[in-house]
């Protein structure tokens, strides 16, 4: 028997027959991320508890054995699918779909980690609550804390880094041991909050099997509009104005550019242009919630929203030179649909960039006259979260290797040491962000990190922070 059937063998008679999948065909699902090339697992373990997590974490780090923490496998970074060595288990975490507990007094979940998001907003909605954390896919909540999603309503609550009130974690030493970081209280300054570092850890230090997290009350009114500015220059006064218009009203603010909208519209067949005189270089979707149902004598959203943009609208050189209103749903349709576009219309060199406000739109000029000189060969398709700073700066184009390369460099060499950008705002860290994490993160950075993981007995498992490997770890 080889040295690997012999420790399957071992795994199974932790995690039962059913907890190991070796069947090529039953593998590639958990070997194929969202974007990027499949990788090969030597096998994935499926573990149904968090006992027997830890009884697969510790046998993976008595015995050496690689392993990547993975929930719904739909992150955008390579960080929870095995390299193509076939070297690495694949440790699933779908099976962990309990506890999914809801206290609707203190507004708060328990979840297991292989809870989909999906499945705790369905459970959530008879209560009038939700996680607003919205975002493209149907990420496990564990992943969702593992790499501190955000999503597009970031503006009005936060990331998970917010929501997060307590973590069940399992550390990569021989004892797999499993520690309780905090017991979901607001407020608890009784020892270091240990579970921030593994909210957006990717896996580092660790792996979540439970958290418990704060949700909100559902809205009970949304208004939803499509603002055309006058340039890009014009965004971020939009945006001031409706901060200081609508104030904790406003959920939402979405740039799409004009060839991102034009490719959702032609390969999603339930969409529609809703611009009537042609698609704008850029349009911006705004959103206003209330959480209480209409009251008498007061304004609508819709009348809120209409009256913010109409005033927008009046002024002379003004940053709003049209409008558009209608259903809601409609809107996001074509916003959630951007990704869709991009995927049926050729290869795509996505960057996950995160700016100061006020430096969006610069770079967004510089980065286009730069393209355009460089690699004429690449259509931009970005979107993003203009209200955080974020940006999905989309490139389709060429797939060779090397032609691939030099526009990476270029683009986050403009973005990072132009202007003191983050390479990933959202998406956390895998092996597709790995030249940028050893070519811009600062050696120290780096050091201190890899250091704080072996306190977590990084040195005696696989789920490494780079530069201790060549492929960081994730668990979206």
């Amino acid at each position: 028997m080889s040295d690997l059937a012999t420790h399957l063998a071992a795994l199974e008679t932790l995690v039962g027959p059913t907890g190991v999948v070796t069947d090529p065909a039953d593998r590639a699902r958990y070997e194929t991320p969202a974007r990027y090339a499949a990788g090969v697992a030597a096998a994935v373990l499926r573990p149904a508890s968090t006992k027997e997590v830890s009884a697969v974490v510790g046998y993976c780090a008595r015995h050496g054995l690689p392993f990547v923490p993975q929930g719904a496998n739909t992150g955008l970074a390579e960080g929870s699918t095995p390299d193509s060595s076939g070297a690495h288990l694949v440790l699933s975490l779908d099976r962990l779909n309990t506890p999914l507990e809801i206290d609707v007094a203190d507004r708060t979940a328990e979840v297991g980690a292989g809870v989909r998001l999906s499945a705790l907003n369905a459970a959530l909605e008879p209560h009038g609550l939700f996680l607003p954390i919205d975002l493209g896919a149907d990420p496990t909540v564990g992943g969702m804390a593992a790499t501190n999603a955000g999503g597009a309503r970031f503006l009005r609550y936060g990331d998970m880094r917010r929501h997060v009130l307590g973590l069940e974690v399992v550390l990569p030493d021989p004892a797999g041991t499993v520690l309780t970081l905090s017991y979901g209280l607001r407020k608890d300054n009784a020892a270091i909050a240990l579970r921030q570092l593994f909210v957006g850890g990717c896996g580092a230090f660790g792996v979540i099997t439970k958290a418990t997290i704060e949700v909100h009350h559902r809205p009970r009114q949304t208004a939803a509009a499509l603002l055309i500015p006058r340039d890009m220059e014009a965004v971020l006064s939009l945006l001031s104005a409706f901060e200081a218009e609508a104030g904790p009203l406003l959920t939402a603010f979405e740039g799409m550019s004009k060839a991102a909208m034009e490719r959702a519209i032609a390969h999603v067949p339930s969409l529609s242009n809703p611009f009537s005189g042609g698609t704008p270089d850029y349009a911006v979707l705004v959103e206003l919630t209330r959480s209480w149902a209409p009251r008498g004598g007061e304004e609508s959203l819709d009348e809120t929203l209409q009256l913010i943009a109409g005033r927008l609208l009046e002024q002379d050189d003004g940053p709003l030179t049209d409008a558009l209103f209608g259903s809601a749903a409609k809107m996001w349709a074509l916003r959630h649909s951007l990704s869709e576009g991009l995927r049926a219309s050729g290869s795509v060199v996505g960057f996950d960039l995160s700016f100061r406000r006020r430096d969006l739109a610069r770079f967004r000029a510089e980065a286009t006259t730069m393209l355009d000189a460089n690699f004429p060969d690449y259509v931009l398709c970005d979107f993003g979260h203009v209200a955080d700073g974020g940006i999905h700066f989309n490139l389709v184009g060429p797939t060779t290797p090397e032609r691939r390369a030099a526009l990476r460099e270029a683009v986050l060499t403009l973005a990072i040491d132009g202007f003191g950008a983050s390479f990933s705002g959202e998406h956390g860290l895998g092996r597709a962000f790995q030249d940028a994490y050893d070519r811009f993160t600062p050696r120290a950075i780096q050091d201190y990190s890899a250091a704080v993981a072996a306190v977590f007995g990084q040195g005696s498992a696989s789920v490494r922070l780079a530069p201790t490997t060549s492929s960081p770890s994730g668990s979206l």
